[in-house]
């Protein structure tokens, strides 16, 4: 697998020099300043195109090319931002970047409601609690039938925490914790609904959800698949793989329908629009956040309509919650997705995703996105780069050396 590294542009305070000493080969980001909705020019993609490429590696993936709300819930102005997209798309083609992340998620590209949970070794890692989840639902967004929603244990916990923070008088401090973890630090640094300069998040969450009112499952399905299948003629004609990336967590929250969750929704999509260029990005981190799932098997299954993979694994509590896990841990076994993906469809762009945060040298002062801190990622990094050294080897593949030393 070719090892690649999300980059969020020449801001970022990660270099690309950083970068190509722990070993990237290929760079995974977006055009961050392009608005949502609007089309990504050749020229700025050249120009982001060639700055990687000056330090040695390429431009492997584009995540995210935004899809945007009105696509995903059939909004008045959609065919117009489906040519929008279909314009950058050949863009990107023609600049030869043929490899595009995206999800179908509605309003919320990913959730968590604690970004630094503590682990033994003083490191810290993104959790999912269920029953600060039901929290934020239930008291702080007061979503009409949000209680039952919630498996009654859960909602008995919610209470429970309510009753605790308003006796303990710190409810604000807690509402705005959560409301930071889930709807702001999480999205606003991926061209993301809601930004840290919004003054009132939660009002503009709402707002968001509102749209979704009485889409269902199989509503957002028919829209996906009206948006593949508008895309699909330009895919063709420019290369271009499309990999939609698994919702995360793989469950039904907020009362919005989510329809890549598992076995059968992949099977559906694939099928419902069956062209080599409608794939999948693998993440196994999601995946496995879900309990239903046995990722090693959807591994088996469908690594040949994979266009990207995403090497994290998450750790299942017996309660439901869930946390990520070391790279050698947790329940996707990386390892022996690492066998898969090498045997039946090796070359594939992997990045390790999501890394423990570890408190050293000055990384709490650095300011990194939620996930994406530098010394976690290039340990973790450096953990499957090792797993593949070691598969490749098991497989006679000759593993590529990070450089070669030279006199």
């Amino acid at each position: 697998m070719e090892k690649t590294w999300r980059w969020f542009g020449k801001k970022d305070n990660i270099t690309l020099a950083m970068l190509k000493q722990i070993g990237v080969e290929g760079i995974v980001t977006a055009l961050h300043d392009v608005p949502n909705g609007e089309v990504w020019t050749r020229e700025k993609i050249r120009d982001l195109k060639e700055y990687i490429e000056s330090y040695g590696m390429r431009w492997s993936v584009v995540e995210s090319l935004p899809v945007v709300e009105s696509i995903k819930y059939a909004g008045p102005d959609r065919d117009q931002q489906i040519e929008t997209y279909k314009e950058s798309l050949k863009n990107l083609g023609l600049e030869g970047i043929h490899t595009i992340c995206y999800n179908f998620m509605p309003v919320l590209d990913w959730a968590r409601t604690d970004l630094t949970h503590p682990n033994p070794n003083f490191t810290s890692n993104l959790y999912f609690s269920h029953a600060e989840f039901a929290y934020f639902d239930i008291y702080i967004l007061k979503r009409e039938g949000a209680r039952e929603s919630f498996a009654s244990e859960v909602v008995r916990q919610a209470d429970e925490i309510h009753e605790k923070v308003v006796k303990e008088g710190n409810e604000a401090e807690f509402n705005h914790h959560l409301v930071e973890n889930i709807i702001v630090k999480t999205q606003g640094f991926v061209n993301g609904n809601i930004t840290e300069d919004d003054e009132h998040p939660v009002e503009l969450f709402r707002q968001l959800l509102d749209l979704y009112k009485g889409i269902t499952r199989e509503q957002l399905r028919e829209n996906m698949c009206y948006f593949l299948n508008a895309i699909m003629p330009v895919c063709e004609e420019y290369d271009m793989n499309m990999c939609v990336h698994p919702d995360d967590p793989p469950l039904q929250i907020l009362g919005l329908p989510r329809i890549v969750t598992c076995d059968e929704d992949i099977e559906w999509f694939l099928k419902a629009v069956d062209n080599k260029h409608n794939g999948l990005t693998f993440c196994a981190g999601s995946l496995s956040s879900g309990a239903h799932n046995d990722v090693v098997e959807l591994a088996r299954k469908y690594a040949s309509r994979t266009h990207f993979v995403h090497l994290r694994s998450c750790h299942i509590f017996p309660n439901g919650d869930f946390t990520e896990a070391s790279h050698l841990g947790g329940r996707a076994n990386l390892i022996e997705l690492a066998r898969i993906f090498e045997k039946e469809n090796p070359n594939l762009p992997m990045r390790v995703d999501h890394g423990p945060f570890m408190n050293m040298y000055g990384e709490e002062d650095k300011g990194y996105n939620a996930g994406y801190s530098f010394l976690g990622r290039m340990f973790a990094l450096g953990q499957v780069q090792g797993i593949i050294a070691t598969v490749d080897n098991e497989l006679g593949i000759e593993y590529k050396l990070p450089y070669i030393p030279v006199q």
